[in-house]
């Protein structure tokens, strides 16, 4: 598991790039911190990232074995993938009862809620990046699931995927920071002494949300 960040080692790592990605959805510019090509991932290229022999090995690593979350709920588990390649991939991914699963997932609500606009943003960053990082081991991931080629299931599955991550991230930020947090309300009161309030607002998500990736472009389109 990754250690944990600080909200000031986040902001050091993902704020220039949050901020650039709210000039380009202002300004319709083009502009992509993710790598297309896939030599610019691996030794020489983004830093942490796996290149494409790592990447491949990755995946392969993966085949006939359990994806063991780290998540309550866990009761069974199902499989049966084949690619449509052909090979069978032998991955068994977990079946969960919703009845344990969802109570644990509202339960973080309220950290989440409190860790305020800012914070969220910067973790969905952190999360893009590692995600960024294991961009070939998705790649043939996406090819083995959707059948697509290995270019196009690099190019969609990875990097164009990562920017509307990235881009939905900015435009969900700029909503919440829209209006002010807190406010000072003065309503006169003609002799008497003014009405005053002081106004806090705390932005709050509207409850746990299910997406399901499409057959043909799982990591882009739910």
């Amino acid at each position: 598991m990754a250690s944990a960040l600080t909200p000031q080692q986040l902001s050091e790592t993902h704020r220039p790039t949050l901020d650039q990605a709210l000039d380009v959805i202002s300004t319709r510019a083009y502009w992509s911190p993710h790598p297309e090509h896939p030599k610019a991932y691996g030794e020489g290229g983004a830093p942490g990232s796996l290149g494409a022999a790592e990447g491949k090995a990755a995946f392969d690593a993966l085949l006939g074995t359990r994806l063991d979350l780290d998540q309550p709920g866990t009761d069974s588990w199902v499989g049966g993938e084949v690619s449509p390649y052909g090979p069978e991939l032998g991955i068994e991914y977990p079946h969960i009862d919703p009845d344990v699963l969802l109570p644990a997932m509202k339960a973080g609500t309220a950290a989440w809620r409190a860790a305020g606009p800012e914070v969220r943003a910067l973790v969905c960053l952190e999360i893009l990046s590692r995600i960024s990082a294991r961009t070939h081991e998705l790649a043939h991931a996406v090819m083995h699931t959707s059948g697509q080629a290995f270019m196009m299931a690099f190019q969609a599955g990875g990097p164009h995927a990562q920017d509307r991550g990235l881009e939905a991230v900015a435009y969900a930020y700029r909503e919440q920071v829209r209006t002010p947090e807190s406010a000072d309300w003065s309503k006169p009161q003609g002799k008497r002494d003014p009405l005053k309030l002081h106004k806090s607002f705390i932005t709050s998500g509207r409850g746990v949300a299910l997406v399901i990736g499409c057959n043909t472009f799982p990591t882009w389109n739910g």
